[in-house]
């Protein structure tokens, strides 16, 4: 997946695209964006062809698109997009209820940047939005990360470390099922999220360690975020890790924009969740 964006003055108004069936939906997005991000200018309109008239009449740093239209599938809009030169790096994101079930099935096409689940709500949604187009300089939080490439771990956590992330590096699924049972033992987790490679050294692969932590541990998606890495391009593959409970997967080689901005996604997501529970609102 391209995650390339505009590369003019991002204090320049971005201009955002939001393509939605629903006007309810539409205004819902687009008033988030708008107090989230000042500087955009949002542009939204309810079907396919009417998308095609806007990216005729100019360029848009950022686009979202349903799923379902009235009058075409989201795919299709977003292979037009990839096909018309002056758009072609755009990120284009799925917003949708049923991303899960395509997601499950590696539906979503080569034309696709990334998803998001509306089920998260429009508020993650103006946050994952400002991962893409104000990438942090600056985070927190705590990664348990899982590979036994010691050349590649040492890339990963520069690239981890420098914007402030806290890296518990294990080679082993083994050494990482150890750290979560004596974290849990003192009544924490261990780390904000996980990011593990799938063939590691030892008898289990990052696919055991994601069913140990939803299973034998019980952390859901928003407890602690799973962040699978595969270089495995099978799409049942991909589907299995899924429909097991990561959160996300990066495709190996693995691109240092897209991982920081996928990684920095869930943790404000768990954060944004473990406030409402907090609150009581879930």
């Amino acid at each position: 997946m391209n995650a390339s964006i505009s590369n003019r003055d991002l204090n320049a108004a971005l201009r955002v695209l939001v393509v939605d069936g629903s006007k309810v939906v539409r205004q819902l997005i687009t008033r988030v964006l708008r107090k989230e991000l000042s500087q955009a200018e949002v542009v939204d309109c309810g079907s396919g062809a009417e998308a095609h008239k806007l990216l005729e009449s100019g360029v848009f740093d950022f686009i979202t698109i349903s799923l379902r239209l009235p009058d075409m599938d989201g795919l299709e809009l977003a292979r037009y997009v990839r096909e018309s030169a002056p758009q072609i790096y755009v990120p284009i994101v799925v917003v949708s209820g049923d991303v899960d079930d395509r997601l499950h099935r590696r539906a979503l096409g080569e034309h696709v940047t990334d998803y998001f689940d509306k089920s998260l709500g429009f508020q993650a949604l103006a946050e994952f939005i400002r991962g893409y187009v104000r990438p942090e300089s600056a985070a927190e939080g705590v990664v348990l990360y899982v590979e036994d490439s010691r050349v590649v771990a040492l890339a990963t956590r520069r690239m981890l470390e420098k914007i402030g992330l806290t890296v518990r590096h294990v080679v082993s699924v083994e050494d990482a099922l150890v750290l979560l049972e004596a974290e849990r033992a003192q009544g924490g987790v261990g780390a904000d999220v996980v990011l593990t490679d799938v063939s590691l050294k030892g008898e289990l692969t990052g696919g055991d360690l994601l069913h140990r932590i939803r299973t034998e541990f019980g952390y859901g998606k928003g407890k602690l975020p799973v962040l699978v890495m595969t270089g495995d391009e099978n799409p049942e593959n991909q589907a299995a890790l899924i429909r097991a409970g990561a959160n996300d997967l990066v495709e190996k080689p693995v691109e240092e924009k897209l991982l920081i901005t996928k990684l920095l996604f869930q943790l404000r997501v768990a954060q944004h969740l473990r406030a409402r529970e907090s609150a009581g609102e879930l």
